[in-house]
């Protein structure tokens, strides 16, 4: 059996970015707050618990001699106020992706113009990105959603960066209908996004199985699952190489695999280990 990793996979430039900028607040000797988990990958998150990081819910939890880190979602701009009124330092950890969204929005916003954003509106991304434009901002899950906004002031489209890009189109072709004016259209998914679901598509339609490996609640492993399935039925999200049922793999001659943009490297190499281990059984049964 042979086991096929995609061309694009695993950790992404910002949340690799994100665990460096933790690990160098670490290594300076700071007492580290993340708000809110710094990625959406428990196995990652528990690695850097045990090396002394914890994580927060809320500003108020601050103590006035930590650290506190912006996680790679990114804040509203009060939450950084308030955590810069707290800690003794903060690094801000957003991805500059999503700080480009959030600049697009602001500056819309100050141009008296809405702004549509397209993605989930409980992703702490979103909630951030709202945060810009507070007034004028409207966050739609996708196409369906636009017909009950209010008529729309040249407005603004942009997008969760970690979207798919038929959902991004299809509600930004919809906000055309609503508009005073030609919408603004700026595609805001991420590069690392757009080519690890590119890579997983490309594979998907070779294999037999597939395993995406990221977390249950990472919206970018959520969304390399459903672009698997497109062409694999057999595809599977999971977090750790115990998930892997040998049975799912039954009769498979080969098996892709890829890892959303907050799967560490270490934890992708114990999943094709163990793939590896349970073909090589498989055969010399």
């Amino acid at each position: 059996m042979q086991v096929l990793l995609a061309e694009e996979y695993g950790f992404c430039f910002g949340v690799e970015r994100a665990v460096e900028m933790v690990e160098e607040a670490l290594a300076g000797g700071a007492t580290v707050r993340t708000l809110g988990p710094l990625i959406h990958n428990t196995q990652e998150t528990e690695r850097l618990e045990a090396e002394g990081v914890r994580t927060i819910a809320t500003p108020g939890e601050v103590e006035r001699d930590v650290t506190a880190v912006i996680r790679a979602h990114g804040v509203t701009p009060q939450v950084q106020r308030d955590l810069e009124a707290r800690a003794s330092k903060v690094v801000d950890a957003t991805c500059p992706f999503v700080t480009k969204v959030q600049k697009l929005a602001e500056r819309a916003a100050e141009q008296g113009r809405d702004v549509v954003v397209v993605g989930n509106p409980d992703h702490p991304e979103m909630i951030g990105v709202v945060g810009y434009a507070p007034a004028n901002s409207y966050v739609v899950r996708d196409a369906s959603e636009v017909a009950a906004l209010p008529w729309l002031h040249a407005p603004l489209v942009v997008s969760q960066t970690t979207l798919k890009l038929n959902t991004f189109l299809e509600a930004a072709e919809a906000v055309r209908a609503r508009s005073d004016a030609e919408p603004q259209i700026v595609n805001t998914i991420c590069s690392a996004t757009r080519d690890r679901q590119d890579a997983a598509r490309a594979l998907a339609g070779h294999v037999e199985v597939f395993y995406i490996i990221g977390g249950k609640h990472s919206s970018n492993s959520i969304k390399l699952l459903a672009v698997c399935r497109e062409q694999c039925e057999r595809s599977y999200l999971i977090e750790t190489p115990e998930e892997i049922n040998p049975e799912d793999i039954g009769g498979a001659a080969r098996v892709g695999v890829t890892a959303g943009a907050s799967t560490p490297d270490w934890l992708i190499k114990q999943v094709v280990a163990r793939l590896r281990e349970i073909g090589a059984r498989q055969e010399a049964a």
